[in-house]
């Protein structure tokens, strides 16, 4: 592997984190903010609306800029705006000035998250095998860091803008630094295959294991096109297999709206549930968002692995129903440990969703992967940003927690949809390991 590919990866990973950061910096501040401006849990969630529409336009139009001018102007541009918006949430003191201040943030919020998984796509098809996760573990970890942060400028009694001009600052820098890591353009996929000479199993390998190695090469470095079409003489993929995968493109999308709206809920919600349902202070309850982001980064660092030997499908169905169990224990618990673990069960099973969600949309058409990638994020990020409006909605007619059996209804879907992301590497895997069941047997 050459080193500007690994410098590039390194800094897909300070982007995410410095995304992650910034994010979980307005998230852990919402408690305060929200008293501050003397606002409700729904008249926060209708605010959440303008945030969640910033952030789907800002990806649609991040989106295009990524394939035409490339992530390496894109990301570090976008990385400057969201670092200087985010202390915009912080200074408003009446609701309609807090309105146009989220949408601002969100808008430059979904210009970064976009831009840096379309480079993050393009990481992955150079290095020939899953490696989306262990980014999306990054921006989890600025979650954490930012939770811990939150809880102790909260403990100090500080002014939320203090904090997030502070943190705005320092990622106006890393992203400035971070810029010339970045890949100047997409991988073809000739580049990519000769990128990744590892991903090839050895001479001296077993024909299964060699088989499997060489599927894994082709899925990623071909962009997956395996499950949505051919490719052509020049690497594009066809017509007519550009229309059959714009059908797929919406089906994650779809996928990608559940799952994230699971995500915005823990996100938005998490920390409101162990105060106003359960009583803890705030001090604590914003434990409850870190402990979701934390579960949430174990399950994406070790989430690639998995999908190098059981398969994105599988990640994505059984992470769900993992995900509905942990919400179930959130929505029906008394004690607050249990809604603790319960929120770490949730932040687990949904770890490794949506980082298959993105890369099979990045993969479907390597010519379009930004735009593809938004179509995706877009409607996801309208379900993280906008869909716990929902939440709050709710809360007109019952209870916190008892909203949260909605969560619990969406990860059992999207379980059961999971289907959609079977490809053919996940036909060979099954192969496979049919063959090894058959062979012990005799």
């Amino acid at each position: 592997m050459n080193a500007p590919l690994r410098a590039a990866r390194v800094a897909t990973f300070v982007y995410f984190s410095l995304c992650g950061t910034l994010m979980g910096t307005w998230v852990v501040n919402i408690p305060a903010i929200e008293e501050r401006v003397g606002i409700s849990h729904a008249t926060l969630g209708g605010l959440l609306v303008l945030l969640g529409l910033g952030a789907f336009v800002g990806m649609q139009v991040a989106g295009r800029l990524t394939d035409s001018l490339g992530a390496r102007v894109v990301v570090p541009a976008t990385g400057v705006l969201c670092s200087a918006a985010l202390v915009l949430p912080g200074l408003p003191h009446d609701p309609w000035t807090l309105a146009g201040a989220l949408m601002v943030f969100g808008f430059c919020n979904g210009c970064l998250d976009v831009s840096m998984n379309a480079h993050a796509v393009h990481v992955e098809k150079a290095y020939g095998r899953p490696v989306m996760s262990a980014f999306h573990a990054t921006f989890s970890v600025g979650g954490v860091l930012a939770a811990l942060v939150g809880a102790a400028t909260a403990s100090a009694g500080q002014s939320p803008a203090v904090g997030m001009a502070a943190m705005g600052a320092l990622g106006i820098v890393i992203a400035l630094v971070s810029a010339r890591a970045l890949l100047p353009a997409a991988p073809t996929v000739a580049a990519s295959a000769v990128a990744t000479p590892t991903v090839a199993a050895p001479a001296a390998a077993d024909t299964d294991s060699a088989r499997e190695a060489d599927s894994a090469a082709d899925a990623y470095s071909a962009g997956e096109v395996a499950s949505t079409g051919k490719m052509g003489k020049a690497g594009q993929v066809s017509a007519a297999a550009r229309l059959g995968t714009s059908g797929r493109i919406w089906v994650l999308a779809a996928l990608a709206l559940m799952v994230m709206l699971c995500e915005g809920a823990a996100n938005d919600w998490s920390a409101l549930h162990l105060k106003d349902v359960l009583g803890a202070p705030a001090s604590t309850a914003a434990f409850a968002y870190g402990t979701f982001a934390a579960t949430m980064t174990i399950g994406r660092l070790l989430a690639d692995r998995l999908v190098a030997r059981f398969g994105s499908m599988a990640i994505l169905r059984y992470g769900a129903a993992t995900a509905a169990v942990g919400i179930a224990i959130v929505t029906v618990s008394p004690w607050m440990w249990a809604a603790f673990a319960g929120w770490a069960l949730f932040g687990l099973g949904l770890s490794g969703c949506v980082p298959q969600l993105f890369s099979a949309a990045g993969h479907a058409d390597p010519a379009a992967a930004g735009a593809n990638v938004s179509r995706v994020a877009g409607l996801g990020y309208v379900g993280m940003l906008a869909g716990p409006a929902v939440i709050g909605w709710l809360t007109h007619f019952t209870a916190l927690n008892h909203t949260f059996v909605l969560l619990i209804l969406l990860c059992a879907i999207t379980a059961v949809a999971a289907g959609v992301l079977r490809t053919d590497s996940d036909r060979t895997r099954r192969a496979r390991r049919a063959r090894e069941l058959a062979h012990g047997s005799r």
